[in-house]
């Protein structure tokens, strides 16, 4: 990676608030400034109600703010239409999510073909790519398993092979371990290490500390304002 990293999310005042002009209206987030750039490996922490949840659904363009001014890689997400938002999230973002989120009574290897069906990729092609992507999160021989078919650890590995599909510019976990054993969520960590050596940007969000230091930079919300942003335990983790 070049030493001038550019800015992959780079928000600037963003307020959020929900029931606007209600007796209950409600402001999540008061202002908030980040820049992540590429090639960083970020946690998000937080505890339950902090905003992170709020803060990473704009991240992912899977909401709006209310007030300021975001940028994913130089576009203003403000300014896009919601189809394009929807393919940003289609090509951009690789999420993981606690619950898997995985397609039932759908192979392993569909479900990471989805992405790709939905981005035009021709058939022979995804299907190629679907399987070098389950070989490198250890999945290969279970690609024609069902996600019922599948323990947690597994499931969540087909979960990073899916995200990783159409090469996204950031991978967002969200609380990726919170349904495994220590065992399971060891072995889902060190893929993201691995890819994150490989040069992906990837944002944690996770109410764990030990698991935000494992990654270069530490960001602490709370109450809706990010509270620190520290350097965690893997620094030059990269390298």
């Amino acid at each position: 990676m070049s030493d001038s990293k550019k800015s992959v999310v780079n928000m600037s005042g963003i307020i959020k608030r929900f029931y606007i002009g209600m007796p209950n209206e409600l402001q999540i987030l008061n202002g908030i400034d980040l820049d992540i750039k590429e090639g960083e490996f970020v946690a998000i922490v937080g505890e339950s109600g902090s905003g992170k949840s709020t803060m990473m659904n704009i991240i992912g363009a899977l909401d709006r703010p209310t007030e300021g001014k975001y940028f994913f890689n130089g576009e203003d997400i403000s300014k896009l239409s919601d189809k394009k938002l929807s393919k940003i999230r289609n090509k951009e973002i690789g999420f993981v999510f606690q619950n898997f989120n995985l397609v039932p009574r759908t192979s392993a290897l569909k479900n990471v073909e989805l992405p790709m069906m939905y981005a035009g990729i021709k058939r022979r092609e995804r299907t190629k790519r679907a399987k070098e992507l389950l070989k490198t999160v250890g999945m290969e021989e279970r690609s024609d398993h069902n996600p019922n078919e599948l323990s947690g650890g597994q499931k969540q590995r087909v979960a990073i092979a899916r995200a990783m599909a159409n090469d996204p510019s950031i991978i967002l976990a969200d609380e990726p371990t919170g349904a495994l054993d220590t065992k399971t969520g060891r072995i889902v960590m060190d893929i993201f290490h691995e890819l994150h050596r490989s040069g992906k940007t990837i944002i944690l969000i996770t109410h764990s500390p030990e698991l935000a230091k494992e990654t270069e930079r530490i960001i602490t919300i709370s109450d809706g304002n990010i509270i620190s942003d520290t350097a965690g335990g893997a620094v030059n983790g990269a390298d």
